[in-house]
C-alpha cells in the first residue's frame, strides 16, 4: 500500500516493520495477549494506515480518548478497542453505539457505567482501574476492596479485566515498579478471598516492564512506543529487538551562496564566517520541527550530516552545507536513515528539543503526509 505525498515533505511508515515489531513482542511475553496502543494518531505514524493494516495482528487496541476508538471503528477496524483515558458519564452512551471499552477508575463511573448499560440495553465492557503509584486515574489500592465488590454486583456491565500503569518501568532502578506491581496483586488476592475468580484479562505491564519486568506480563500486555520500534528510555534492558518504522523525508527548495557578516533567519542568530552554501527545507515548527532546535538540529542530505542554522521558521528551516554543491531536489532526511549509514533517530530530536523521543513522535503535525510503505 503507498499514498503519494503531496508535498515534499512527508513520512513514510514501513508497516512491516511494525509487523515484525509486533512479533517479537508477541514472541517475548507469550502467552500473554498483546494490546497494542493507537492513540495520538498512532504515535504520530498515523492511525489511518497504521490502524486497518495491524489491527488484525492485535489481540487489542488501546486509544485515550472516545473520539480515537470511534475514529477506527469508522476505519473498519473491528478488533476490541479499550478507551484508557479518563471518561465522563455523558460520554457513556458512545461506549455502547461504537462498541467501545471502557476504563472506570472511580466508583461514581461504575454506577453511572452500570446504570448506562442497564437503560441501553446494550453491550458494555469495561477494565476497572486500580492506581498503584502513578496518581494519575483509577481507584487506589488501598481503597479498592469496595470497589471490587461493587463490581462483583453489577448486572448489566461485563467487568473484563482489570489493570494498573507502572509510572517507572524503564529506569533501571525498577524498586517502584515493583511495589506496584506487588499492591496489584494484593489488590487481586481480593477476589480469591471472596470466592470469586479475577477478571479474565489482568494486564499491567507498558513498554518498560514488557522490557525487563516479565513478572507483570500477566494476562496482557500493553505496547505502546516499543511497538513503534523506540525503547522507553536509555537505561531500558533491550530484551526484545525492535527497529523505528518511521522516516521524516523532506527536499531541499533552494540552494544559494551565503556571504559573511549575513545572519540566517529570525533573530539574525547565526551568520557565517565565510561563504557556504545554505539550503532551504521545506518544514517548520508548524510540521512539528521544534523551534527550539534552532542551531542544534542535523539532517543528512546525500548521505553526508549537517547542520540545521539559524532559528527554525514555520514552515522553512536552513541548513548549512558548507562547500558541497547540493542542488535544490536533494533529499533530506529529518528522522531515520538508511541501515548502513548515518541516522538520526527520534531520541536526537528530543534531545535537541530539550524534550522525550515521546512528544518528538507525537507532535509531528497532521498537516504532514504519511507514506505506507510494506513489503
Amino acid at each position: 500500500m503507498t499514498d503519494t505525498p503531496t508535498r515534499p515533505t512527508y513520512l513514510q511508515v514501513d508497516l512491516s516493520q511494525l509487523k515484525r515489531n509486533l512479533m517479537n513482542i508477541r514472541q517475548q511475553v507469550l502467552p500473554a495477549k498483546v494490546m497494542v496502543l493507537m492513540k495520538a494518531n498512532a504515535y504520530g505514524h498515523g492511525v489511518d494506515g497504521v490502524a486497518p493494516y495491524m489491527a488484525p495482528f492485535v489481540d487489542y487496541v488501546g486509544v485515550s480518548v472516545v473520539d480515537e476508538g470511534i475514529h477506527l471503528r469508522r476505519l473498519g477496524v473491528t478488533t476490541p478497542i479499550m478507551v484508557l483515558g479518563g471518561t465522563l458519564p455523558s460520554e457513556l452512551p458512545r461506549f455502547v453505539e461504537h462498541e467501545l471499552t471502557l476504563s472506570i477508575s472511580s466508583m461514581e463511573l461504575l454506577e453511572a457505567a452500570e446504570s448506562a448499560a442497564r437503560g441501553s440495553g446494550g453491550r458494555l465492557k469495561a477494565h476497572l482501574k486500580i492506581d498503584t503509584g502513578m496518581e494519575r486515574t483509577g481507584v487506589h489500592d488501598y481503597e479498592a476492596e469496595a470497589f471490587l465488590e461493587r463490581s462483583l454486583s453489577c448486572r448489566s456491565l461485563e467487568i473484563e479485566g482489570i489493570y494498573t500503569h507502572f509510572a517507572n518501568s524503564e529506569i533501571a532502578d525498577l524498586g517502584h515498579a515493583r511495589l506496584q506491581l506487588s499492591r496489584f496483586q494484593e489488590v487481586l488476592s481480593l477476589y480469591e478471598q471472596k470466592g470469586v475468580p479475577p477478571p479474565p484479562l489482568r494486564h499491567a505491564a507498558n513498554s518498560g516492564a514488557i522490557l525487563q519486568l516479565p513478572e507483570s506480563h500477566l494476562d496482557m500486555v500493553r505496547a505502546g512506543v516499543l511497538f513503534y520500534g523506540i525503547y522507553p528510555g536509555p537505561e531500558v534492558q533491550r530484551s526484545v529487538e525492535v527497529s523505528p518504522a518511521l522516516t521524516w523525508m523532506s527536499q531541499v527548495v533552494q540552494s544559494k551562496i551565503t556571504l559573511p557578516g549575513r545572519p540566517v533567519s529570525y533573530g539574525s542568530l547565526w551568520s557565517p564566517e565565510r561563504p557556504v552554501r545554505i539550503l532551504t527545507v521545506p518544514c517548520g515548527y508548524g510540521d512539528g520541527y521544534f523551534r527550539r532546535m534552532s542551531n542544534q538540529a542535523r539532517v543528512i542530505v546525500n548521505g553526508q550530516v549537517y547542520n540545521q542554522v539559524g532559528r527554525i521558521c514555520m514552515d522553512q528551516f536552513m541548513v548549512n552545507a558548507l562547500d558541497d554543491d547540493i542542488a535544490a531536489g536533494a533529499e533530506v532526511v529529518l528522522l531515520g536513515g538508511d541501515v548502513t549509514g548515518p541516522r538520526i533517530t527520534a531520541e536526537e530530536l528530543g534531545m535537541w528539543a530539550g524534550t522525550s523521543e515521546y512528544e518528538v513522535l507525537t507532535n509531528i503535525s497532521c498537516r504532514v503526509p504519511r507514506r505506507f510503505v510494506k513489503d
